[in-house]
């Protein structure tokens, strides 16, 4: 299948309140965002023409804006209606939303507190971010050599595009030696999160995940505690040394992107059972698509 190019697709992107015909929504290339990583995003899908957590996830779009002293000139309300319309625009039934607010061009130095803010809104079909196969199979991961910094030095609650950079190394790493992706630790040395996922651990029937004091408490993974615990399922909480890891009967991943994905191994650990993994994918499914 010949895939599309993100600069060369049909249709329009929402940018700062008006429909732009898609190859033309462009910026400046010294925009504030590209040179100093001024720039914040969300992640969105939707099942079957409705949006999955729409409102919750411009909530975290706004608080990630504000923690990198960017105000953006519309309100939550209008920017939810305004991805409604995007999305209708472009006809996306089952697919991903990608709203981003990034600082402009008027300032190129570190402050730049005075240089314009802008937001763009666009949306695609797309399909689950693993394959069906990958999916089924379970996917492989390598713990990487990067870590996930301390909330003293990095934004680490907000969705900072800066942040990813370190992601993007952990999987060229992880895919360069035959991996899908990588584990990160934290500063510490817990286990903090995949490269843009979640990850829960089943243990003994028990269903253990780390605290997200420095990552992302992921909305995905915040609906997985909840069907959990609705199921009767323990949920625990805590901090995970990598030793944790074996003796886990499974594990799974958990976010917009992967939805709930499991793992088939960690290294030179293989996890074999699927079933608590089945069970919340099975409800996760019939939430998302009700």
């Amino acid at each position: 299948m010949q895939i599309i190019p993100f600069d060369k697709r049909p249709g329009y992107i929402w940018v700062n309140g008006k429909l732009v015909k898609w190859e033309k929504a462009n910026t400046h290339i010294l925009n504030h965002g590209l040179h100093y990583g001024s720039c914040v995003f969300e992640g969105i899908r939707v099942y079957n023409g409705k949006i999955f957590k729409l409102k919750e996830h411009v909530n975290r779009l706004f608080f990630s804006a504000k923690v990198l002293d960017m105000k953006i000139k519309f309100s939550e309300k209008e920017i939810c209606e305004s991805i409604e319309k995007i999305k209708k625009k472009q006809k996306v039934e089952n697919g991903y939303i990608r709203p981003v607010v990034w600082r402009g061009s008027e300032i190129m130095a570190i402050s730049a507190l005075k240089a314009s803010v802008h937001i763009a809104i666009a949306a695609w079909t797309w399909p689950s971010y693993f394959s069906p196969k990958k999916i089924l199979d379970g996917i492989s991961m390598t713990i990487s050599d990067w870590v996930r910094p301390s909330p003293k030095s990095a934004p680490v609650h907000s969705k900072a595009a800066g942040l990813y950079m370190i992601c993007s190394l952990s999987k060229h790493s992880a895919e360069s030696n035959g991996f899908d992706d990588a584990l990160m630790l934290d500063y510490r040395g817990y286990i903090a999160e995949a490269t843009g996922a979640n990850i829960f651990f089943v243990k003994k029937n028990v269903l253990y995940t780390p605290k997200p004091d420095c990552f992302l408490n992921g909305i995905t993974r915040q609906t997985v505690i909840k069907i959990a615990k609705k199921l009767k399922i323990k949920v625990v909480e805590k901090f995970l040394r990598p030793s944790f890891i074996k003796g886990c009967e499974e594990v799974f991943l958990t976010g917009t992107a992967v939805e709930i994905t499991p793992v088939k191994r960690i290294d030179n650990i293989i996890f074999e059972q699927r079933y608590m993994t089945k069970r919340l994918m099975k409800k996760f499914s019939e939430i998302v698509n009700d």
